[in-house]
């Protein structure tokens, strides 16, 4: 353990080990290796067990290289050292202590998309169309409920107040708690609600963890909701050993439930708890650290760092105005090929955007300049229609009482089974209160029980055949056969490797490499793990969501949202899109006050990622929605004091300026279409193609298409990339396509 690499205020943070702490640690002012050698001082120095240390941070990635470095410094064996995420912990005690909620060990743990097909039934219940309530409102309230720490039963203090008025959403939230119940399964929410309600309900298991874990420490604390602070509240309350560690001027996740009102009242619940602050920033320039910290001094809802290095004075950062945004792309293009060609290489440069939607023209730009590029946050592994689909049958394996995951395969590959007969199957289960599956094994072993549902000889044939397999498959598992054993049954017997081959089309020769990998993905988890079980992978990857985003970057340069370079850093940072409306958005601008100073943190986060130049890009015109917009530069460009920064027209190479008190904005829009997209991600904008593009296939048009024929267009909308027509064809049919997409020619 080296001290000695410590500045003052890291030392006395490692130091002072005993009482309730809380760190304010500023960008890139060495935190890891503060809480790295914290721990490692615990172990080595104090001679705390092992066993007695618990610390929480928010990624497996994180909580894998903070162990790995501790291990790193230290001449002890880490044994039951827990250093991992809140929802493994909460899985964790859950799995061991699931009677005391009515749970078996074997639940289940539902993603996004699963918690999605519920509100989505519970919506068809009412007869109200996702056109009219999307399910992710009904997923928002469910969230927000259990960010504030909200279980059925629990009373209703003072911030549930608002929710006794939506009725209706508090009725489809009973009714969603009580299928994860009948489905013995907990969404990731209900993960950390399950074990408050575990600690409120049985005070003598709270004691046991109270003993167990004498050294807590959180990690990224502004990054908690209230849930996971009452948490920390219960395990914390005996010995009151707690350090958090985060930095509010960093909080820009309120969107995804957190909370900063957490890091004012850490002081309120523990009135002993002294702070300290890390202010010296060891990643960035003196220029780009004081720049930036002008700017979030304009925060009022802050405790106050004065953040300083001892870092070379460093060039300028370089406003760049650019006439359009096809001009500010291509600006980017020509600077990170000018910086290759002085000796960088492309993984030291990231480009950074408000919204996904902003990452189109910059590859665009890229790929036209044959310059390397990843973007970073696009479409998982384990999100593949393929993949979620064989890891369907392998949940229901695991966990009989699985009813979502059975009603996503019991007719994957087709089986004849459709949507009427599952419905039936599932109103049955619902009377006889059981499982799917249970009803399913009822039918096949009774069949004259269910007479009174009307289902075809061929149906009963396909369902005994599906229960069979399930059968052999849940044997196999319990008499111990290795994961992957299991998987190359499911993916042979089920007949979905053969209607993937049949198919012969370059979309399921991908689906069939993407099932491979899943094997090798399989394989390499039973290397790793001796004691390898299906329970165990599936539980993996499902709480380890960052697994496969974790490739070697060497080489390409870094396209991300700014919330998804928190943590990075990198010597060459542009920020495009720094305009009003697009950054601050115009969300924020709306929501007042408090949504520009989370805007502000967010503008904060992306200076610091920037080592050594930071490019702040905007354009005089853009096109958003369709129309034309002039936004004007970000006000928080015109925070920066003009000594720390170049102002730069681009193309011309001019110097210039603004004036940003005269900055307009033309053009209006109806915000409601904004987000139609259904991502429960950062906010997504849909940039359209100028209405001056021609459509392709205007109304009126006579065309052919390669599949149904000659036919007419009848409507025609959007242009470009964006076009939609439809179509009337020749045998009367009607059909709706996206042009970009559909085996279309005109006729002459």
């Amino acid at each position: 353990m080296q001290l000695d690499s410590l500045n003052k205020a890291q030392k006395e943070v490692v130091l002072n080990s005993e009482g309730p702490m809380m760190v304010l640690a500023g960008a890139g002012s060495g935190k890891t290796r503060t809480l790295v050698t914290r721990i490692s001082h615990l172990l080595e120095v104090k001679g705390v067990s092992p066993f007695q240390v618990l610390a929480l941070t928010f990624s497996n990635k994180a909580a894998r290289e903070m162990r790995e470095r501790i291990a790193s410094t230290v001449n002890i064996d880490l044994g039951a050292l827990q250093i991992t995420t809140f929802h493994s912990f909460c899985a964790r005690v859950l799995r061991s202590q699931a009677n005391y909620i009515g749970l078996s060990k074997s639940f289940t743990i539902y993603d996004d998309s699963e918690s999605k097909t519920i509100a989505k039934s519970l919506l068809a219940k009412r007869g109200i169309s996702t056109k009219e309530v999307s399910p992710y409102e009904v997923l928002g309230f469910i969230d927000d409920l259990k960010n504030k720490g909200y279980y059925p039963g629990r009373d209703m203090g003072p911030e549930f107040e608002n929710f006794e008025d939506d009725q209706m959403f508090y009725e489809m939230f009973l009714e969603y708690e009580s299928e994860l119940a009948r489905s013995n399964a907990v969404d990731f929410g209900g993960l950390i609600t399950g074990v408050l309600k575990l600690f409120e309900k049985h005070p003598t298991v709270l004691k046991t963890y109270q003993e167990r874990f004498r050294y807590l420490l959180v990690d990224e604390y502004q990054d908690t909701n209230r849930c996971q602070f009452e948490l920390i509240c219960y395990l914390a309350e005996k010995t009151q050993n707690v350090c958090v560690v985060g930095d509010e001027d960093q909080s820009i996740y309120s969107w995804r439930g957190a909370d900063i009102n957490n890091i004012f009242d850490f002081e309120k619940k523990f009135p002993e708890a002294k702070t300290y602050k890390l202010e010296q920033n060891y990643r960035s320039s003196k220029k780009i650290i004081e720049a930036a910290s002008h700017v979030i001094a304009r925060n009022s809802y802050r405790k106050g760092k004065t953040m300083w290095t001892d870092n070379p004075e460093g060039e300028e950062i370089e406003i760049i105005e650019n006439n359009s945004d096809k001009d500010e792309c291509e600006f980017v293009a020509s600077k990170v090929k000018e910086l290759k060609k002085a000796g960088n290489t492309y993984n030291e440069m990231a480009v950074f955007y408000r919204t996904n939607s902003q990452s189109r023209q910059v590859e665009d730009a890229l790929r036209n300049s044959n310059i390397n590029y990843r973007v970073v946050g696009g479409i998982k592994f384990y999100d593949r229609k393929e993949i979620k689909d064989i890891l369907a049958y392998l949940r229901l394996v695991v966990n009989e009482k699985d009813n979502l995951a059975l009603s996503r395969i019991i007719n994957v590959p087709a089986r004849g089974i459709g949507t009427t007969t599952l419905r039936k199957l599932e109103n049955e289960a619902i009377k006889n209160n059981q499982s799917l599956l249970e009803t399913l094994k009822q039918m096949v072993a009774a069949p004259e029980e269910f007479k009174h549902i009307r289902i075809t000889t061929k149906v009963k044939s396909a369902i005994n055949h599906f229960v069979s397999l399930i059968e052999e498959l849940i044997i196999l598992k319990d008499s111990g056969e290795k994961p992957l054993v299991l998987f190359e049954k499911t993916v042979n017997e089920t007949g979905y490797m053969s209607f993937l081959k049949a198919a012969k089309t370059y979309e399921a020769e991908a689906r069939l490499e993407n099932l491979e990998e899943l094997g090798n993905a399989i394989a390499q988890f039973e290397s790793n793990n001796e004691n390898a079980t299906m329970d165990s992978f599936l539980e993996t990857i499902t709480l380890d969501r960052t697994a496969n985003d974790e490739e070697d970057t060497q080489g390409e340069v870094s396209l991300m949202t700014i919330h998804g370079s928190k943590g990075l850093e990198f010597k060459y940072v542009f920020i495009v899109g720094s305009e009003e409306n697009m950054f601050p958005s115009m969300r924020s601008i709306e929501a007042g006050e408090k949504g520009l100073e989370e805007e502000r943190r967010l503008f904060y986060v992306a200076m610091t990622r920037a080592m050594v130049k930071l490019y702040i890009c905007f354009a005089q015109g853009r096109m958003l929605y369709g129309q034309l917009r002039f936004n004007g530069p970000s006000r928080f460009i015109s925070e920066i004091p003009p000594k720390y920064y170049t102002w730069i027209k681009a193309k011309t190479g001019a110097r210039g300026g603004w004036d940003t008190s005269s900055s307009e904005t033309y053009g209006t829009s109806s915000s409601d279409d904004f987000f139609a997209d259904e991502t429960y991600d950062d906010e997504v904008v849909y940039q359209v193609q100028s209405s001056v593009i021609q459509a392709k296939y205007p109304q009126g048009s006579s065309v052919v298409h390669s599949l149904y024929g000659e036919g007419k267009v009848t409507e025609t909308s959007g242009a470009g990339e964006q076009e939609k027509v439809v179509i009337k064809f020749n045998d009367g049919a009607i059909k709706k396509f996206m042009v970009k997409f559909a085996p279309l020619e005109l006729l002459s």
